[in-house]
This record gives C-alpha cells, structure tokens and sequence, in this order.
C-alpha cells in the first residue's frame, strides 16, 4: 500500500508512471523524493504543480546533504526558487558551505532569489547580442546558430527565464531577416561523425563535399531503390532466406521470368470494409514507391472476399486516397475476379488431400489451443461431395467450413480456407455462397498476378509458412512475402470498429472528420499528400514497429505549405477599429504579395477603409510588462499597408464591454517604428472557421493501464472550436473547398467541402508553429 501511495504521490509531481516505478526502485532517492513532497504540499497547502515537482525531482536527485533538503524545499515551495538555474546555484552553494548556519542573505544573493528581470531587459540583452553578430547573421541568416545568441543574452542576465529570451531571439531574428526563404529550409549540411554501429545505413549515407563527408537522409525512393532493402531479384526467390522449394519450384521461376521479363511487381491489397488511415499511408508508399523505384508495376487489389462488411463507398474512397498521394494503379484488380480459379484450386487441394470439410464450429476454433477436428482424416471423396454441397447452399451459416491441413508459425493449426455466407456480393451478387478467407486468398491472387515482392506488415509474418506452403501445395508460382514495420500514432485510433464507435457516439462526424487521422480525415483537413509521403520517408523502411507523435507529422505539412500556401488575412475575434484620420475618401487598394518571402509568386488585392477589424487579442487596455501591440501610448503597424495606428478612443457598451476603438494613422516612415505589426480586415467576407486539438488526451488511448475507462472517456472535451462570425479578407471569396491558405500570424487553414456560395467554411490545419506544450 505504502508503494502505491508513494507511486500516487510520484505521479502527482509531474513523473510518468515509468520514472516513478524506476525512482521507488532507489530506496534513498525514494524516501528524500516522498520527504520534500510532503513538506512542499504541507507549506502550499494544494497540490504540486508540474515545474515544482520537477525541481523537487531535481533536488531530491542531486542533494547530497540530507540536512540541507527542509531549507532548499521550503524555498522552492515558497516559489523563491522557480527555475533550474536557481536550483543549480542553491545546490551549488549549500555545497560549497558544509557547515551550519547557513547566511541566509549570502545564499539570496547567490541564487537571484526575488531578482526580477523585465521584458525590457531581455529586449535589450538580445538586441545587444544580435547587434555583436549581425553581420555574419546577415549572411547565414536561419542557419547562423541562434543557440550563441541566447547563450549571451543569458550570461548578461544569469536569472533570466529561458523561455522568455528565446522567444525574444525569434522575434529580433524574425523582425531583422523576415521570414524563411525556400533557401532558409534547406537543411545545413553537418560534418559527418563515426556512425554508430546500430545505425540504419539505409536512411543515410556519407558523401563528399569539399573534401568533408557530409551526412544526407535519403529520400523514399533511394531508401527502395536497387540493393538498398537488400531484397531479392525478380526470379531468384530461391535465394531469400527461409523460402521453401519443391522439384517444380526453378521451371515455375523459368515461367514466371517469362511472363513478367524480370519486372518487379508489387500490390497494394486492402480489405473494401473501411477507410485508409495513416498507416496505410506507409503501406501505400512502399508498395508503389519500391515499384516505382524499380521500373516496375503496382496493382491496387480489393480484397473482396467479406461481403458482409464491403460497401462501395469504401472501394471509391480507397482508390481516391491512393490516387491523391500521387500513384496510379498498374491495374485495379479484386479477389472476386479470380473467384472461379480459387474454387478450383479449392478442389485440387482436397484431391491432394491437403483440405477437408470440417464442421466445429467458430467457438470452438476460438482460443490458443482448440481441440483438434475429428472429421480431419474424413475420406477425400466424402470432402469433395461436402464442399460441393457447401457452394451449391445445402450446409447453413457456420455448419461447415473448409480447412486446410497445415500447423501455422504462431501454432494456429488447419486454417480456414473456405466459408458459408448467404450475404450477395457487391460483384458476383448471389453466384457464390461460400467465400474464401484471407489466408487462401492471398498467397493465390499474389501468384495469378506474378507478384514479385510481397510487402505486408510485421503481424503476417506467423503466416508466412502458410503462404509457401499453399502455393507449393498446388505446385503454382510462389512469390516471397517480405513483413515491414506498421506505422502508428500516438493520440489516435485507426480501428475501423472504434472510429464507428466514435461516430455513433457523436464524438467525430464520420470517417472524415478532421479530428481523426483516416487520410479522408487528413486531405479534409487540409494536409498535402506530398506532407504525408515526406513524413513516410522520414520515418522510413523500417522493420520494426513505428509509433510516431503527430507534431512530427505537423512540421512536414508546414514544411509544404510554407511554400504552397498563399497568404491573406483573417481575424477570429473582431474588434471594430475606426481610423478618424483616414487619408482618403474612400478606400485604398492595398497590394499583399501572396509569399512576401517570394514576391516572384504574385500578389493579391485588398481594400484598405477608414473601418477595420482587428484582433481583440491585439488590442488591451492595460497591457502587462513585455506587451507590444495596440495600447494607450503604443502604436502598431497594419501589415501591408505602410500606416501606423494609435489609441484615441475606447468605446465601451452598457456593461462596461468594449465595442470598438477610435484611432489616428500616420505613414509608417513618418515617425518612429512601431514595436509590432499587427494582421487586419477590411469590408470582410463573414466564414466560419473550425480550430482542432488533439481528439484524445493521453498517448495511448487505446491502452488500459493509462486510459482505465477505455478509449471513450479519454475525449478531449476542446478537441474542435467553432468560430462561427470570423471575419477573412475578400482575396479567398473565390476559394474551393481543399484549397489552402496561411491566415497570417494565425496558421494553415483549407476550404472545408461544407462551404456553400456566400458562407466559407475554413479548418485550421495546423498553426505556424508547434505547440511548445506538445510533446
């Protein structure tokens, strides 16, 4: 009980349940860790906040002196100590003084204790820093290591938040260089070091330049290319590790080679039952990208052998999806088109006396070591009047099935190869009545379409001895089965039977709500394909298992619509600004490059009048220390338009609620510059526009030691905020749903499909920069 209490406590200060268990394995570190949290939570009187327990975990962790632990927690407790490098220093002195007392004024000033550093310090502290190197910033712009810029700024102001000036380095840096060029996001190249001896020389490679080995990521189709998977060549399957050869196995290759002329043919074979998801965005680039890297084909086969679960929504929007990540088809082909063939080969496997009609039923094949079948020696004869009788509708709904006599790698012994189901098929209609499963149908349709590579992720690999042995069963062309690792994500389902879950819970619309991570879900959103495919190829070939966080999948659609997505301005929360200066008599057309990065690409045109509407967030009253937008006696810029706006008037309503603003304007070049520019609307078009977070709220939803409740109560109650009266400049009046824009100083937003002719509808992509919180 004592362990649990201290695990609870533990947790409570921030630690994940996996630091928490390995810390009670350290009996000293324990007990001091569960002493100063007592003594922090008896002086706050509250629990713990997550940057207290850190430095209480830092303390607990690095003291050495048991003695001084009462005296150190009551200063982080009391938030007199509340940054690392404070803990540092107090660490420091209390060893460096061993005997008591300790000068409590001495310690204070050695620790920064109650030394307070304004935003105007850390301003001038950057300036100063950026001023010592701006030339050499100047010309190595985003590549010039910021890291030396906050490093000075830091030893200027030893108790400074870290935070705070690093964010003031991105302002300073942002305010002098503009924003990212396409040159800015090339990656600087790195000297290369010693490659570890674990390192996957398949996702980089050493090159030359300038006589310094340089180290690259290779792109997808480098890491599929040629010898790069160390896969087999076109015919020479025999020499694949753990395949199994018959006398006819080299004149079936001699035929293949035949038909196929060396050509490597991949396929692509989902299940027509639901909707692709992330992982199949792995799936889909490694069957058509090692194709393709190879001069070869790729099919796209429907495995259509469930009619109970296909509909023909999901064969649509499964060719939709791969033709939007950019790949097309050698063929469409389905498992139905060969149903005559499998029935055939069906019969043969009995003849040979490889299958047999079985009638256990489904409960008592369920479980890791069902009893075996007594009709399993049953004569041949007796199966092939009993299979027959199967398809001609004589035996009901799990009366009889057909298995075939093999014991499978995970133990799962005469798998089911055909069953009875009277549901008509979306192709054959009421033709068939027993429909072959996926571990017959498979390894079969693979040989009929002379498949070369067989790719498949790691849960097939227990039936890879059953795909050779079939094929050998039947003495037909046998292709090799290669697994690779599934990719995941965390805060996600992919499931097909939790997301119906969720839509009939009325947590997500439906297959393509945004919140999900369905590839329907991912283009409505407004995520590029070219975003998802760079992502596969960052996370590359991998065998293993992947599970990946989303914002790294976030920072490859930045990467693409930082370059694709025209800019233009819009505002969520308006607050009207009246300018009763105004230097004309109606509006100004004001000129807005559509990248001002890149005013090669164009500009757009938006009006300029005496009203316009701002953010509310961008107006305030009293400002806090380190504000520097629209405030009394602090002017701002409007972007684009070379005038600056200052405070006249505040108009408030009848319970004191702010209404709008009066303002005067001036040219921005006829006095001082103002601290900030800020985005603005004039004669708006009225949207609605959709802000998305994370759908769950823990990593692993699906997992019942971290969501107890299962993956429905971990919903995140804030996962979509609907902003119904945002206001947009009328340069995207003309927009269709997909297309996609950056909303300035807001983030990536795309057309959503339920925009109608006078009321656009917007989803927020992604914002411009990740979520520090994220992580």
């Amino acid at each position: 009980m004592a362990a649990l209490d201290s695990l609870s406590l533990f947790t409570g200060l921030g630690l994940s349940e996996q630091k928490a268990r390995e810390t009670l394995k350290n009996t000293v570190l324990s007990a001091q860790l569960r002493e100063a949290a007592t003594q922090a939570q008896q002086t706050l009187g509250s629990s713990i906040d997550k940057a207290t327990g850190t430095l209480l975990y830092g303390l607990a962790s690095r003291l050495r002196d048991p003695r001084r632990l009462s005296f150190l927690v009551s200063y982080i407790a009391s938030r007199k100590i509340h940054t690392e490098t404070q803990l540092s220093a107090a660490l420091e002195y209390v060893r460096s003084h061993p005997l008591d007392p300790i000068n409590t004024e001495d310690f204070e000033q050695e620790c920064g204790v109650g030394v307070v550093v304004t935003p105007e310090q850390i301003e001038e502290a950057v300036e100063a820093a950026i001023n010592c190197h701006r030339a050499k910033l100047l010309v190595e712009r985003y590549h010039f290591n910021m890291g030396l810029l906050m490093g000075e700024a830091r030893a200027a102001l030893k108790w400074a938040d870290g935070k705070m000036i690093k964010h003031e380095v991105d302002m300073q840096v942002l305010h002098l260089l503009g924003p990212k060029t396409e040159t800015d996001l090339e990656k600087k190249p790195k000297v290369a070091k010693a490659w570890p001896a674990e390192t996957d020389q398949r996702t980089a490679k050493d090159v030359v330049e300038n006589g310094e080995a340089v180290v690259q990521t290779l792109s997808l189709m480098e890491q599929l290319r040629g010898e790069a998977l160390k896969f087999h060549k076109p015919g020479e399957n025999y020499k694949t590790p753990g395949y199994v050869t018959t006398p006819h196995t080299m004149d079936l290759l001699k035929h293949h080679l035949e038909i196929t002329g060396g050509q490597v043919r991949t396929r692509f074979p989902p299940e027509p039952n639901g909707i692709l998801h992330i992982g199949h965005a792995k799936a889909i680039n490694f069957n058509f990208g090692y194709a393709k890297a190879n001069n070869g084909i790729c099919f796209l086969r429907f495995d259509d052998t469930n009619p109970e679960k296909e509909e023909a929504k999901f064969f649509t929007a499964i060719y939709d999806m791969v033709a939007w990540l950019g790949y097309t088809p050698y063929k469409v082909t389905y498992a139905s088109d060969y149903f005559d063939q499998l029935y055939a080969w069906a019969v043969e496997l009995i003849r040979r006396g490889q299958a047999y009609v079985c009638h256990q039923r489904g409960e008592e094949l369920k479980g890791h070591n069902p009893l075996p079948s007594p009709w399993r020696d049953r004569p041949t004869e007796e199966s092939l009047l009993l299979f027959e009788a199967m398809r001609k509708g004589k035996f009901a709904e799990g009366e009889a099935t057909l298995r075939m006599k093999l014991v499978m790698e995970d133990g799962k012994m005469d798998p089911v190869a055909y069953r009875v189901k009277y549901t008509p098929h979306h192709r054959t209609g009421d033709i068939w009545c027993i429909y072959p499963t996926y571990d017959y149908t498979h390894c079969l349709c693979d040989s009929i379409e002379h498949i070369t590579h067989s790719l498949c992720t790691k849960e097939f690999q227990a039936r890879r001895s059953s795909y050779f042995w079939l094929c050998n069963a039947l003495d037909v062309y046998c292709p090799v089965q290669w697994e690779y690792g599934r990719l995941n994500l965390h805060y996600a389902v992919v499931s097909k039977r939790k997301i119906l879950q969720l839509v009939a819970a009325g947590a997500v619309r439906d297959w393509d709500d945004p919140r999900l991570f369905t590839l329907t879900a991912l283009r409505r959103r407004g995520f590029p394909p070219e975003a998802i495919n760079n992502f596969c190829a960052r996370v590359g070939v991998t065998v293993a298992q992947t599970t990946m966080e989303p914002h790294l999948l976030e920072a490859c659609v930045r990467d693409v619509l930082n370059d694709t997505a025209p800019r233009a301005m819009a505002v969520l929360e308006p607050l009207q600004v009246v300018i009763t200066n105004f230097p004309a008599a109606k509006a100004l057309d004001i000129q807005v490059p559509n990248f001002p990065a890149d005013e090669t690409k164009g500009f757009h045109q938006v009006p300029f009048g005496s009203t316009v509407f701002i953010e509310r967030t961008d107006f305030k009253e009293e400002p806090e220390p380190g504000y520097k937008r629209l405030a009394w006696g602090q002017p701002v810029g409007l972007r684009h338009t070379g005038y600056v706006i200052e405070l006249q008037h505040v108009v408030k309503g009848p319970s004191d609620c702010l209404e709008s603003l009066k303002v005067t304007c001036r040219r921005a070049d006829a006095g001082e510059k103002p601290k900030a520019f800020i985005h603005w609307v004039s004669q708006p078009l009225t949207c609605e526009i959709r802000l998305y977070e994370r759908l769950f709220q823990h990593k692993n939803p699906e997992d019942p030691a971290e969501v107890p409740g299962g993956f429905l109560s971990d919903l995140n109650p804030a996962s979509l905020q609907v902003v119904e009266a945002a206001l947009v400049d009328c340069s995207v009046a003309l927009a269709k749903p997909f297309d996609k824009f950056q909303f300035e100083r807001l983030g990536y937003f795309s057309v959503d499909p339920d925009s109608n002719q006078g009321q656009l509808v917007f989803n927020r992509t992604v914002t411009l920069k990740e979520d520090p919180g994220k992580v």
